[in-house]
């Protein structure tokens, strides 16, 4: 099939217009959802932040009340006659500091010898509570971790201790029933941004003590990754698949004084909604622009075909003596032709470079510039097709998470680099350096033997024993060495076999290579 000339120069315009709408709206999608994403997790984050300070206030100003109306307790516990001014100073405590569901003075015994008004009928009965064990027990301000009372209802309890001097004379403190309206839902239940967000806290465990659906109260959510971290004492943001497998962004948040965690989080797709909704707002508006382009391109691919054909026709039959006075006529048109095989030629040029861009970004590491196991793969499906024997060498830091978690990921990565760098300046000419992924390397040795990959990876484990790494410290790498055709005849089988070396030096000590035994293994 022969496509005429102003065909080709319609189907070449019209695909260049697509394809320039197509990279220009899928490239305004990503970075504009990359950018709400980020905004999503910065704002969760500074608005747990606010909420977390807001909630360790209030704690604090609680048991600050708590301890300023124990001082009023004191005294009446010497004083017979003081059973209805201690009723109505618990009663005055609940309604004043629309905190607790009930207030209640227990002597050291752990007999009740006041409380508010809700519970009267108690009186003089001996609490059995977690929360009244914990407070006699420890004898110092509490903030008790969630659990169920007698009824069965999830409860907090707060209290401060009763002194006289250095006598233990009992507690002040307070409930809070978790399953009806309290100060934690006052504080967190209405997310400030009103876009599908919401709050929930957890307490030391990993429970949830506050969550909008009061159902889930007491749900054990420790497999969110926030949960997790949040539990461990951290304060950050991150991205996750929270325990009903719905893609999270969450700002999470610990408060010391309560050991609780605060977490605010958004669904992924309801943050990302406004960059779907840009792009179908650009494709509507850009509709008649390109109705108006392909209605051009026809118009103008016709009027340039007429003499680019004559052009074509004059070119075949330039032996004619009287064809060069024609073509001489022609040559503005000529020169408009070759302009546009320049431009076209200028517009291949360019995708061939984007596209060259985008295999070496998708062969490459970004962080350390090596290549990476896609990369490192073909390298070994050409070998092994060719039958050229290489060695393999896997290996990876020894105990390089305690190396982010003492100093950071900035500085890991300052150490993956270094790792790289002293990589390449160890090898030979043709060996190759690559990124596994994580803390793990490669290095492919082609025409070489299980010995030459043995001394270069010793060469390497030495150089870094009498280097100080970037982190201060001298690192170390446990390596497992394999050969292709000796070991395996299959890249994943070599691999496999070599990472079991690997693994046999970590279990065996760490900081020392091990090569694959040389007990033929093909399959």
């Amino acid at each position: 099939m022969r496509w005429s000339l102003k065909t080709l120069i319609q189907v070449v315009a019209i695909l260049a217009i697509v394809l320039t709408f197509l990279t220009s709206t899928t490239v305004a999608y990503q970075v504009h959802k990359k950018n709400l994403i980020k905004s999503t997790l910065e704002t969760n984050y500074a608005y747990v932040q606010k909420l977390t300070s807001t909630t360790d206030t209030y704690l604090r100003e609680i048991l600050n009340t708590l301890e300023v109306n124990a001082e009023i307790v004191v005294p009446l516990l010497k004083e017979p006659s003081s059973q209805m001014q201690m009723n109505a100073l618990t009663e005055r405590i609940r309604l004043e500091t629309n905190t607790f569901d009930s207030v209640a003075i227990v002597s050291t015994e752990g007999i009740l010898l006041s409380t508010s008004t809700p519970s009267l009928e108690l009186l003089g009965e001996k609490l059995t509570s977690i929360g009244a064990i914990q407070a006699l027990k420890e004898k110092r301000k509490i903030i008790s971790q969630p659990y169920v009372g007698i009824e069965g209802e999830p409860i907090i309890f707060i209290s401060v201790p009763l002194f006289e001097g250095s006598e233990y004379k009992g507690f002040l403190g307070g409930a809070i029933y978790l399953n009806k309206p309290n100060i934690l839902e006052k504080l967190l239940g209405s997310h400030y941004y009103e876009n599908g967000s919401y709050v929930y806290v957890v307490d030391y465990a990993g429970k949830l003590i506050y969550h909008q659906e009061k159902e889930r109260l007491n749900e054990n959510v420790t497999s969110n990754p926030a949960v997790q971290k949040v539990i461990a004492g951290e304060s950050n943001y991150t991205q996750l698949i929270n325990t009903k497998g719905i893609a999270m962004l969450a700002g999470y948040a610990y408060i010391p004084i309560a050991e609780w965690g605060i977490v605010s989080q958004t669904q992924l797709d309801t943050s990302i909604a406004p960059a779907r909704e840009m792009v179908l707002e650009m494709a509507l508006k850009s509709l008649p622009l390109l109705l108006l382009s392909f209605f051009l391109v026809r118009y103008f691919s016709r009027k340039i075909a007429l003499p680019l054909q004559k052009l074509a026709y004059y070119t075949e039959s330039s032996t004619e003596s009287d064809q060069k006075e024609k073509m001489e006529m022609i040559s503005d048109w000529y020169y408009e032709a070759r302009q546009l095989k320049g431009a076209m030629l200028h517009s291949l040029d360019y995708f061939k470079n984007e596209m060259n861009y985008f295999i070496h970004e998708s062969t490459t590491d970004p962080l350390t510039k090596l290549p990476n196991r896609r990369m490192m793969d073909s390298y070994m499906r050409q070998w092994v097709d060719e039958g050229t024997p290489f060695a393999l060498i896997i290996f990876d830091i020894d105990k390089f998470k305690r190396v982010n978690d003492r100093y950071g990921h900035a500085v890991g990565d300052k150490v993956l680099i270094y790792l790289a760098d002293l990589m390449q300046r160890t090898i030979r000419e043709q060996d190759i350096c690559c990124r596994y992924g994580g803390e793990e390397f490669v290095i492919l040795l082609p025409k070489s033997d299980k010995v030459t990959a043995y001394l270069t990876t010793e060469r390497l484990r030495e150089k870094l024993e009498d280097t100080v790494s970037p982190c201060g410290e001298v690192i170390t790498i446990s390596a497992g060495v394999a050969s292709y055709p000796l070991h395996a005849n299959h890249p994943a089988r070599l691999i496999e076999l070599a990472d079991q070396s690997l693994y046999e030096a970590k279990r065996t000590g760490r900081n020392k290579t091990i090569v694959v035994s040389d007990e033929p293994r093909h399959e």
